[in-house]
């Protein structure tokens, strides 16, 4: 005997036709948008080591993040958590909720971002301009918290970039941007990088970028640039550490984080390199006087693994080129990292960080 089991389905037929419309809005939003800008950057007192940016600013929300939102979205709509009444919710330091705030507010949905008070204000005034709205919490270990129970009183969706980041992205290729970046270095003199840097947040921009290598069976290897005050390079060299002290905390936005994240992929990276953010920020000005144009915190704290790598690899006599992310540009932190009177009040000090960067990126002397 042959039973049929098959149910009633869930949601009416308008729901379907709402969550295919949805799909194909996003889908068509991203057929408008160009890939990133792969810059290089000549090293004149490294000659055949050459350092690229994968210009992840140039996105329309202006940060690496909207690829994990638009990720994100279509993983939620595809797992039909998000229906035409769905109220969207994020944990987030800023970026992550400015795009999604972008993509809900192209599907008419209503987007709440949890973020910690100390959030820069431009960040906060992004996600406003894209019509989402903004719940504070002065504890930024709380923000999880928060958005699970405005979840719950509101019979939304938590979008747990956390959690989802790491499977959201197909890191089989599907122009992710691990595959962005190898098309873009095709024709380059060292076409398949040494290394790749990057840093992370969530962890699934480095879980991406390591399993494509993998995948493809590139020899290039994965290195992760980390904030001194974050727990994934502790992680790293210890896999019993998932958690820092009470009061331990980076200052460079969008990247470390206090708690292991489960996004977090520590066997796809080959190197992690811890940075102080006094160095980042460093980095970060010397790196916006070469290219005329601000760039963000998490720009710096790469950059200064990528000196790191360039000079092991000088000392071995190796060759080869190196890509690394410009994450976000400066903009939103005019009121933060290039205000001197705000790094003064923090007691960071990046002046000597930026003239030694300088001199990696300046011309040989």
């Amino acid at each position: 005997m042959i039973q049929d089991i098959s149910r009633a389905p869930t949601a009416p037929a308008t729901d379907r036709q709402w969550h295919a419309e949805a799909v194909r809005r996003i889908e068509a939003d991203y057929n408008r948008s160009a890939d990133t800008h792969l810059i290089r950057l000549e090293l004149p007192r490294f000659p055949g080591i050459t350092l690229y940016l994968k210009d992840e600013s140039s996105h329309p929300t202006g940060s690496l993040k909207h690829r994990l939102a638009r990720s994100l979205f279509l993983y939620a709509l595809c797992n039909a958590w998000i229906g035409p009444d769905t109220v969207v919710i994020e944990a987030s330091s800023g970026s992550t909720a400015v795009s999604e705030a972008y993509f809900a507010r192209m599907l008419g949905l209503r987007f709440i971002a949890v973020v910690p008070a100390r959030t820069a204000a431009p960040k906060l005034d992004a996600i406003r301009f894209h019509g989402g709205e903004i719940h504070a919490v002065d504890d930024p270990r709380t923000v999880y918290a928060a958005a699970h129970r405005l979840a719950a009183e509101t019979g939304g969706h938590y979008m747990d970039q956390f959690t989802y980041a790491e499977r959201a992205t197909d890191w089989r290729g599907n122009n992710n941007i691990a595959e962005s970046i190898f098309a873009q270095m095709a024709h380059e003199e060292h076409p398949i990088p040494r290394w790749i840097v990057c840093g992370a947040g969530t962890g699934g921009t480095s879980a991406t970028i390591g399993r494509f290598i993998r995948y493809q069976r590139h020899a290039t290897r994965l290195c992760v640039a980390d904030p001194v005050n974050s727990v994934f390079h502790r992680h790293f060299a210890d896999r019993g550490v998932t958690a820092l002290p009470d009061g331990c905390a980076s200052r460079v936005e969008g990247i470390g984080r206090a708690q292991l994240e489960p996004s977090f992929v520590p066997s796809v990276i080959d190197r992690m390199i811890a940075v102080e953010d006094a160095d980042s920020l460093g980095a970060m000005r010397a790196l916006s006087d070469v290219l005329g144009r601000t760039v963000g915190g998490s720009t710096g704290t790469n950059l200064q693994a990528c000196a790191r790598i360039v000079a092991d690899m000088a000392a071995a006599g190796e060759t080869g080129s190196i890509v690394t992310l410009l994450c976000d540009g400066g903009d939103r932190y005019a009121c933060t990292y290039y205000d001197d009177n705000w790094c003064r009040e923090h007691e960071v000090v990046w002046d000597e960080a930026a003239r030694a960067m300088r001199t990696l990126l300046g011309p040989r002397g």
